[in-house]
């Protein structure tokens, strides 16, 4: 509806067939959520794009059909303050009674108004013993600060959390601080994808490609050995004209390969924080800037609900049955269990 009443509109066509690669995308919904039926998808989304609770019958009936339209704004209102009070439960939950294996965290920014510009949502995912990925935590927190990690971990372990096996992060160095006073037995595991970005930040663009497949040479290699030697080529073929970037890839060496200590069934999922970032891939940065100001509670509720959704469509860990093992101690070489690695030495 417009101020003249309204208006007809054509939308355009989202394929095309002429090989030009072009296509149509909604900057109010992504295509996930104009393909869902469930109202608590949609509801979250349209908070978080400054939509106002008047305007959310109009809205939800364009998106879902017109039996939608007998949502009132006193109605979307209760909801919301439902889902606040639904989250202030989550957020102190008992999580005595599982054991998260690995931990996947790292630090998101939308690009939304908000009360405090400098807020950031600390998010950590955990797969469970059964290989099920879950929520951990969805907070706010100063930037990606020291204080912020630090109280976001000890409030998980003050609630059950046991010391994971191995965390793995986009390098942020304030939050490897914070689980080494927290958790000082998780192991770390650096994300390639964030490493080879930075990487080839600092190369010019003729070389980029080339540096990349070096890079993708490492983190692809069968075993240690042999990842340790494309460490080694990278280092000798770049340390003299480009010394940036070869410190950037060898001050991390022990973190980037700490994933060969492993399930190898493990390695696709534990190498990045792809799970983190898949998931919020579609609000983050590329969103425009709301036309109203979102509370913090707003943004905190939405993403939490968003991330539930989300959640729910997971798939198990790629081998989850060795989770077992990597809780009992079992020792991996290059992802192989080390009995298993001995024999296989042994017979060759």
């Amino acid at each position: 509806m417009t101020g003249i009443g309204p208006v007809d509109i054509k939308v355009p066509k989202t394929r095309d067939r002429g090989g030009q690669g072009i296509h149509f995308r909604s900057e109010l919904l992504p295509p996930y959520i104009k393909r869902t039926k469930n109202i608590e998808t949609v509801l979250p989304w349209l908070f978080l794009k400054g939509i106002s609770t008047g305007d959310f019958s109009e809205a939800l009936a364009a998106l879902l059909g017109k039996n939608t339209k007998g949502l009132s704004a006193g109605t979307i209102s209760r909801l919301k303050q439902c889902w606040d009070n639904e989250y202030d439960d989550w957020r102190l939950r008992d999580l005595s009674k599982e054991r998260y294996v690995y931990i996947w965290a790292d630090g998101i920014y939308f690009n939304i108004r908000s009360d405090d510009a400098k807020q950031c949502i600390l998010v950590i995912i955990g797969v469970t013993s059964r290989g099920n990925k879950e929520f951990l935590a969805i907070e706010d927190g100063y930037r990606e600060s020291d204080q912020s990690w630090t109280e976001v971990l000890l409030s998980l372990k003050d609630r059950g959390l046991r010391s994971p096996n191995l965390a793995v992060d986009d390098g942020a160095l304030d939050f490897w601080k914070a689980v080494r006073k927290v958790f000082a037995q998780t192991h770390s595991q650096r994300c390639w994808v964030h490493k080879t970005a930075n990487i080839l930040n600092k190369l010019p663009k003729h070389s980029q490609a080339k540096a990349k497949q070096y890079i993708h040479d490492i983190w692809m290699a069968e075993t240690r050995e042999n990842a340790e030697k494309a460490f080694d080529l990278f280092i000798k073929t770049y340390e003299l004209k480009y010394p940036k970037a070869a410190q950037c890839l060898e001050k991390d060496r022990e973190e980037l390969l700490a994933f060969n200590d492993f399930p190898v069934d493990h390695w696709v999922h534990i190498r990045t924080s792809n799970s983190i970032e898949s998931t919020f891939s579609t609000i983050r940065l590329g969103a425009k800037k709301t036309r109203a100001c979102v509370s913090r509670t707003t943004i905190l509720t939405m993403v939490y609900k968003l991330g539930l959704s989300a959640e729910k469509g997971w798939r198990k860990l790629k081998g989850f049955r060795r989770l077992a093992d990597v809780i009992n101690g079992v020792k991996f070489i290059d992802g192989v269990d080390e009995e298993i690695f001995e024999r296989q030495r042994n017979a060759a």
